[in-house]
């Protein structure tokens, strides 16, 4: 997942990640959204990346993404697009399969930076949130490799973060499809 406030930090853990990673561009709101999204593509592409672009199907299919990440209720596109969805609760859970997500981001985990002072998860919530659907889900939120070892076992399809390939110390061990 790409944030804005990352800035710089973005090369680095985009180098970091593994081949076969996806990658959700975010970015929202910055003037300049679509010539960081085409230096991204160009990277994704040279690694072997999957990229899925925050936005509507249509905009995913002309930027040349890999899918499209929302809860856009559009079920086809010109071409054929990954599909992923946020979601917080079951609600949200089961309108993304309704509206033919390939996968859910299934959030907050854990407590994160991201969304301060919102409620996590916890792994007993994610796991009852996580067995619900025959959707992939990935955990997101306050994640590290530990954390999603803990969470695969309770149906975590694989994990992702905002800061996890960013810091010091991160290897990006892990932070693929488990």
């Amino acid at each position: 997942m790409t944030d804005a406030r990352m800035g710089e930090v973005l090369w680095t853990a985009l180098g970091r990640l593994p081949r076969g990673a996806g990658i959700v561009f975010r970015h929202y709101g910055l003037p300049d959204r679509r010539a960081i999204y085409e230096r991204v593509r160009r990277i994704a592409r040279a690694r072997g990346l999957v990229l899925v672009l925050a936005g509507s199907p249509r905009e995913a299919v002309a930027w040349k993404a890999d899918g499209a990440h929302g809860r856009s209720p559009h079920r086809f596109a010109a071409r054929p697009l990954l599909r992923t969805a946020p979601a917080h609760d079951a609600v949200e859970q089961a309108a993304a399969a309704r509206h033919g997500a390939d996968l859910v981001f299934l959030s907050p985990a854990f407590a994160t930076r991201s969304h301060p002072g919102a409620r996590a998860l916890g792994p007993v919530r994610f796991g009852l949130l996580a067995g619900r659907d025959r959707l992939p889900v990935i955990a997101l939120g306050g994640m590290d490799a530990p954390r999603y070892r803990r969470l695969r076992a309770l149906g975590a399809s694989g994990w992702a973060g905002i800061d996890a390939f960013t810091g010091p110390d991160s290897q990006g061990i892990g932070a693929a499809k488990g």
